[in-house]
């Protein structure tokens, strides 16, 4: 049974102590008695929106679904997703809006941008989605948006067709010449969240460190005062989110301690686990987290940067991704980089999963999320632009006619779904970057 007062608690409720602070997930608190008008009963919860890139590109083989609309097959590469193939759209068809090699396929995709620099200094793109999103929900979050990567940032030098590194490492921009930097550090991105300064200095993250009280140690009485004044459904979620938290708050106190006897030089960075799949456990439990809280609606992630050389021998793959992605269209090669697709999706699918098994409101996390999963380029060994590798998870508040595969014949471009996802989350927009309208993406005409 809810819990609900006549004196509804703030969805922005905050917990204070020793310069910290701590916002918390939804309860059944903040509904207001005698159907007074509460988040739930508005119908406001958050519509979050959140990207999955990866990168160099798919085996397309093993990605498309047989068949169109509602009776697809799941490809091997998706199959991990099955548990979710009622909250998916699969998009086949559409083209890059920049085709330049690695260098347009992450820097158009939340661009939309139809042109890029032309040398290593010259940084030229177009506002991001996830940006335009940001400066507007930003009015109602502490934080605007969350820019994350499994790769430390370079936004110096050449990476890709002599052109900046910038384009390869995010698909974040704030403005045609400001790429934003993708944080990869848990311990930088906690401290964002939860932290009592914000500061991501050396110096700061150090002294920090030395404290011998948590975050959750400094407001402690309060969660206790604030326990006692909520019901037992309400009880039992501040309990394990204040769980989550901790447990978090652990294992990156723990990762930096393995980092520092493997590698004690200063020069090493503070609290990236040595293990990918422990690195990207703790990223998905932050991000998790700050959705929960609603301490941010607008999330990038890229499980790895383009061009990236990160070898799996965890699954049997132990060349480098970026090598192996030149496969010469060779086919055990290519069901070779078909693993390293599919090993992407699973990891993925975990997470999805954590998300639909938070509860808000009276669905979940998931139901109120948008993720846009998918590659800037599909065919990886000629750097194609074209039938991009693309799916949309998630309930997206009602707002998606998810469980289909949408096959589009006249090749419309990217940018033009992004046009439409703006739409569905209830910021409208004109354009982004080279966008001519809008993308159906309920139903397709003819089906």
């Amino acid at each position: 049974m809810s819990f609900v007062t006549s004196k509804a608690l703030s969805r922005r409720t905050l917990l204070r102590g020793l310069g910290a602070s701590l916002a918390l997930p939804y309860l059944d608190a903040m509904v207001p008695a005698f159907g007074g008008v509460g988040l739930r009963a508005a119908g406001r919860l958050p519509h979050r929106f959140q990207t999955f890139y990866v990168p160099n590109g798919m085996a397309m083989q093993y990605w498309t679904p047989k068949g169109q609309g509602r009776t697809f097959e799941l490809s091997p590469i998706l199959e991990p997703l099955a548990a979710y193939r009622e909250k998916m759209i699969v998009l086949s068809g559409l083209r890059a809006n920049w085709n330049y090699i690695h260098a347009g396929a992450s820097g158009s995709f939340l661009t939309g941008t139809p042109r890029g620099g032309r040398n290593e200094v010259e940084i030229i793109a177009d506002v991001s989605m996830d940006q335009i999103l940001a400066k507007q929900f930003a009015k109602e979050t502490q934080v605007a948006s969350l820019e994350l990567s499994m790769d430390a940032p370079a936004n110096a030098g050449a990476c890709t067709g002599n052109l900046s590194c910038a384009y390869t490492h995010t698909i974040s921009w704030k403005s045609e010449t400001q790429p934003l930097p993708m944080e990869y550090n848990p311990r930088s991105v906690f401290e964002k969240l939860f932290g009592d300064s914000g500061s991501t200095n050396r110096s700061a993250r150090e002294a920090r460190l030395k404290q011998h009280r948590s975050i959750l140690d400094a407001v402690h009485a309060k969660i206790a005062g604030l326990q006692r004044e909520l019901g037992p459904h309400d009880q039992q979620r501040i309990s394990e989110y204040t769980d989550s938290i901790r447990d978090v708050e652990r294992r990156i106190q723990r990762a930096e301690e393995q980092r520092e006897l493997e590698l004690p030089t200063m020069e090493q960075p503070q609290g990236v686990p040595p293990i990918f799949e422990d690195h990207l456990q703790l990223m998905f439990d932050l991000q998790l987290l700050a959705f929960q809280s609603d301490l941010t609606r607008v999330i990038s992630f890229m499980i790895s940067k383009e061009q990236s050389a990160r070898p799996y021998p965890q699954i049997g793959v132990p060349e480098a991704h970026h090598p192996l992605s030149h496969h010469g269209d060779a086919p055990e090669l290519i069901e070779r980089m078909s693993k390293i697709n599919r090993y992407h999706t699973e990891l993925f699918a975990k997470y999805v999963g954590r998300l639909a098994a938070t509860p808000e409101g009276d669905g979940t996390l998931l139901d109120h999320t948008t993720i846009l999963y998918g590659s800037g380029i599909s065919n990886s060994n000629a750097h194609a632009g074209d039938n991009l590798p693309l799916m949309l998870v998630g309930g997206g508040a009602g707002r998606l006619r998810s469980g289909q595969h949408l096959v589009y014949k006249d090749e419309p471009t990217m940018a033009n779904l992004l046009v439409t996802l703006m739409d569905k989350l209830d910021v409208p927009v004109e354009r982004i970057g080279g966008s001519t309208g809008k993308l159906p993406i309920d139903t397709l005409v003819g089906m």
